[in-house]
This record gives structure tokens, C-alpha cells and sequence, in this order.
């Protein structure tokens, strides 16, 4: 939640003492282009087997909380059958992801509960989470840490490293000269979520498909540390490349999410923090933009037709400036008729385009009553509707979740199994009228590719076949915004059937991948050819 209402959050687990926690989960759809059962991205959309992948899921912060928190650890300290009544609620209101929680440093339900102790009763439970999730195909948005008080959050990290938190101090925690030690407990902690291997499943958490997404940080920002960082966000954002660079090192096959609220005083909404939607969502690294609208919070003040103007212009900013689809990870009112709010922005985020949405928040027991919403609540009617929308919207049927007990390890020597496009040579750009941008993300083992083409000639090309030699033995894994095929160094990616299937005269589109290397080998391919046609390297 945002400041002012992450302020009220801070109150209400006091109040609740331990009992309460933040978690949040999404889940998603799969990947385009490449047989893989992953959500994957296409350029300003979610796709899953070579569909767009429209959702509308909620949060539940709690869940990883479920059971007694001590004891037998497969009949006390989890509540297998909590968790299960929860995400069977949460199927029949069809909701199909999930945001939560996979942080916490108490000492009750904690994941990390001293710097480098991992809790594996706890992790044992998320286990269970994500296997209860996979049973009633939803598919899970987990969070790997909090900005906020909550569970302890980086104000603890800070603990660890002999710093104080708070506001402002927790700045700290994003700036490597000042606290060098937050990065390292952040990556290790990652890393050892990332490689953990689920007890039930036999699958390790970056091989699991029932996990749509993870995101860096709740609500991270850099709020009053130097006279221009406010909007800036310098630092954020290279703290925002160097732990995306990291994850996805580890994990090609997620998608991944900072976790920003999108406040920002351009749009009318909170003020300037150090996280400027459009810069930090521009990483590289990063898959989809976020924001956490709660308008009728006192600071907000913004009624239902402001709302809207506000959602349209994250999604304008997302889809247009930015490039990437658009995740409402959190909203709610209050005091207000929730049912007319649900129904007038969920179908003014459904014509503007909004690519996925999360309630806040889906209560088991005990609802609370400034956000919570229970099975039976009279808003849920409108959320059903939602999700029946961009069920619609996403081709009618969403797959259901699946994995491997014994997930592949090595990547098939043919990046996907769907043939390529022959252009027709009609469509062939003439002489130096094509350009190719090929940058990459190297992380030694694996890499991300970032192409974009650029027709410089004077009419379209309709139907394209981009084709080029790695210099060593890199192998696609998958591909978004392109269909590849590979024969050993050979590389060829085409345009996907239904959309990018032309480039105009003057435009460009573009395409990524993530591959496997051998560290020290890589390096920008020599040459391109666009429908035979030699392009100039950017």
C-alpha cells in the first residue's frame, strides 16, 4: 500500500500483533513464441502460449502466515487446509492471480529471521502456498521484500548492518556506499528463494510456472535523501538494474516487477519520492510498470472520474513512453460504495487497455474493515465480471497451471519448435534501408538480448525474418515480441502470426530473448539480414 495508507498498515499490525502479516501474490499466464508454460511479456502485453494474457487478481497478505508458526511443520506450524479453503474461495471469485508476501524477519512466520538464517519450516510452507495456488490454477506474484515496517522490512536489513531505519533513514538501504551489507543480504536472500527446490513438487522456485512474476521490493522509493533525487530517482534506479541484472542471472524464465506505487506529483497524485514511474519502469531489466491508486484516502481526495483519468495515465505513460503492459497491484475505497467504484474502474480499465489488476485485499478471516473484502462481499459481484472480461479478453479459456517433476535443465538446442516465417521476397527492404540495434544484458552463464529493427526505407515491410550468428555457443531459451528458430550459431527470428507483423516505413519494432552462454564469449553478432537484405548495425 502507499505512504498514508502503509502508514495505517503499520497501526494495523501492531494491532493485530504478530498474527498479521504483508503478503502478496499474482498469478499469471504463459509465454508467447516458445513452448513454455511461463507468463511471459510481448512487448506492451502479458502473454501466455502465444496469447495476449489479460488478468484480474487480488492481494493476500497474509498467507504465509496460515498455522500455529511452531511445531510439527507439515500439521502444526502450516494449516494446510486454511490455505486450501482460502484459495478454493479465491478460485470460485475468479480470481486467477495472486499477489503476496514472501518476506518476513519475526521471529513468528518468519523467512529470514536473523541476517543469513533462513526459517525452512517457513519456506516449507510457501511450498504449500504455491502448490495449493497450482491446484486451483492461480498463479502467484510473490514479493521478495518490503520498503515499509511491516514484517520487519529493510528497517531490519538496516538492523543488520549497525544503521537506523525509518523515514528517512531507510534510504540507506539503496545506497551501496552507505550499506553495502542491504545489498548483499538482499541478493543472498534472493538467491537462495530463487534456488530453492519445493518439497512437494520437486521443482526449484525459478522453474516453477505457477509463479507469474516476482517483484523487488513493496513500494520502493528514495524520498528525501538529496535536493534532486525526489524526481530524479537515480539511485533507485540503479539499484533497480543492479538486483534485476541479478534475478534474472538467476531466473530467465519469470517475469519481474519492481513493486512501485506510482506516486508522483506530475500525475496529480502523492508527490515526488524518488521513484519516477516512467525512468524506474525503464530498466532494462524490468518487465511491466505498477501502480497502487487509493483515491479516497485524505491525501488523495480524488473521486471516481478522477480515478480514471488517473489509471489512463499510467496506462498511457506504461503502454506509450515505457513499452511494457500495466499492473494495478493494488487498490481500494473506503466510505464509499465500493460496488459503484469496482464497477465504474474496472470497465474504464478494461476500454483503456489495462493489461492486469489486484484488488486490495482478499481476507480469509476476520476482515478488516477499511479494505479488507470477504467471500460473499457484494463487490466481489462486480470483481467476477472483471475477471470474466479479461478472461474474454485473453481468448476465452486460460490454460491451467502445470509443471515437471523433473524440469529440463539444459535448453534445447532448437529455441522453439514453431517454424519460421519465409517472407515473401516482395517484402525485402532494398539495400541499406534497415537497421538493427542488438544490445545485451550479460551475466556470464546466461544473457538477456534487447533487438530493435528500424525500417529507414520508404514503404513497409509486411511479414519480416530477421537472421543473424551468435560468435559462440549461445542458445535461445525463450523469445518475446519474435518466433525464433536456431540451428546451431544460425539464428533466425520472425514476426509472431497475429501481431508485429509489419514494420511502416520510417518505424521500428522490437524484440528479446534470453539465453544461455559461456561466460567470456559473448559479444554483438556481426552481421543481420532482414528478408535477405543486409541491415546496418546500430
Amino acid at each position: 500500500m502507499g505512504n498514508t495508507p502503509r502508514r495505517w498498515f503499520g497501526v494495523l499490525v501492531a494491532v493485530v500483533m504478530a498474527a498479521v502479516g504483508a503478503v502478496v501474490v499474482l498469478a499469471g499466464t504463459n509465454p508467447a513464441g516458445a513452448a513454455t508454460a511461463f507468463v511471459q511479456r510481448c512487448g506492451i502485453r502479458f502473454c501466455l502460449n502465444g496469447k495476449a494474457f489479460y488478468f484480474a487478481g487480488t492481494n493476500t497478505y497474509d498467507v504465509f502466515t496460515y498455522g500455529a508458526g511452531s511445531g510439527d511443520t507439515e500439521t502444526q506450524y502450516m494449516d494446510k487446509a486454511k490455505i486450501d479453503a482460502h484459495m478454493a474461495n479465491l478460485a470460485a471469485d475468479n480470481v486467477t492471480v495472486l499477489r503476496l508476501w514472501m518476506f518476513s524477519h519475526e521471529s513468528w512466520h518468519g523467512f529470514e529471521t536473523a541476517k543469513g538464517v533462513y526459517n525452512e519450516q517457513e519456506f516449507a510452507q510457501f511450498d504449500y502456498v504455491i502448490e495449493s495456488a497450482r491446484a486451483h490454477n492461480i498463479r502467484l506474484i510473490p514479493v521478495f521484500e518490503n520498503y515499509w515496517e511491516a514484517y520487519g522490512g529493510i528497517d531490519t536489513r538496516l538492523q543488520w548492518e549497525g544503521l537506523s531505519g525509518g523515514q528517512p533513514g531507510r534510504g540507506q538501504f539503496f545506497n551501496k556506499l552507505k550499506c553495502p551489507g542491504c545489498f548483499t543480504s538482499y541478493k543472498n536472500y534472493v538467491s537462495y528463494a530463487l534456488n530453492r527446490t519445493n518439497h512437494y513438487s520437486g521443482v526449484k522456485y525459478k522453474d516453477d510456472p505457477t509463479i507469474m512474476a516476482w517483484e523487488l521490493m513493496n513500494e520502493p522509493r528514495y524520498e528525501n535523501q538529496t535536493p534532486n533525487e525526489n524526481t530524479s530517482g537515480t539511485t533507485l534506479r540503479a539499484w533497480v538494474d543492479e538486483m534485476g541484472a541479478f534475478v534474472k542471472g538467476i531466473d530467465p524464465n519469470h517475469l519481474l516487477g519492481t513493486g512501485l506505487e506510482g506516486h508522483e506529483s506530475r500525475y496529480g497524485f502523492g508527490g515526488d519520492e524518488g521513484n519516477p514511474f516512467v525512468y524506474i519502469h525503464q530498466s532494462p531489466y524490468i518487465d511491466f510498470t505498477s501502480a497502487h491508486p487509493y483515491p479516497t484516502e485524505s491525501w488523495a481526495n480524488l473521486g471516481i472520474e478522477q480515478t480514471k483519468a488517473l489509471i489512463r495515465a499510467w496506462i498511457n505513460d506504461s503502454h506509450n513512453v515505457v513499452g511494457k503492459p500495466f499492473f494495478m497491484g493494488e487498490f481500494n475505497v473506503h466510505n464509499v460504495d465500493r460496488s459503484a467504484w469496482f464497477s465504474a474502474l474496472f470497465a474504464d480499465f478494461e476500454a483503456a487497455g489495462g493489461d492486469g489488476s489486484a484488488f486490495w485485499w482478499y481476507s480469509a478471516t476476520n476482515v478488516d474493515g477499511k479494505f479488507g473484502v470477504m467471500k460473499g462481499a457484494p463487490e466481489l459481484a462486480a470483481f467476477r465480471t472483471h475477471s470474466a472480461n479479461m478472461i474474454a479478453k485473453s481468448g476465452g479459456v486460460l490454460p491451467s497451471v502445470s509443471v515437471s517433476a523433473s524440469p529440463s535443465k539444459s535448453p534445447s538446442t532448437s529455441a522453439s519448435p514453431s517454424p519460421s516465417v519465409s517472407a515473401s521476397p516482395s517484402n525485402s527492404p532494398p539495400a541499406g534501408a534497415c537497421t538493427v540495434r542488438y544490445r545485451l544484458a550479460d551475466w556470464g552463464s546466461s544473457f538477456n538480448g534487447d533487438v530493435t529493427i528500424t525500417n529507414t526505407g520508404s514503404t513497409a515491410i509486411n511479414g519480416w525474418a530477421l537472421r543473424w550468428s551468435f560468435p559462440g555457443n549461445q542458445v535461445i531459451i525463450n523469445m518475446w515480441n519474435a518466433v525464433p528458430t536456431q540451428s546451431g550459431k544460425q539464428v533466425t527470428a520472425t514476426n509472431p502470426p497475429s501481431y508485429n507483423t509489419s514494420i511502416p516505413a520510417g518505424g521500428s519494432l522490437n524484440f528479446g530473448f534470453s539465453a544461455t552462454s559461456v561466460a567470456g564469449t559473448n559479444g554483438v553478432p556481426a552481421s543481420f539480414t532482414l528478408n535477405g537484405t543486409t541491415c546496418v548495425s546500430a
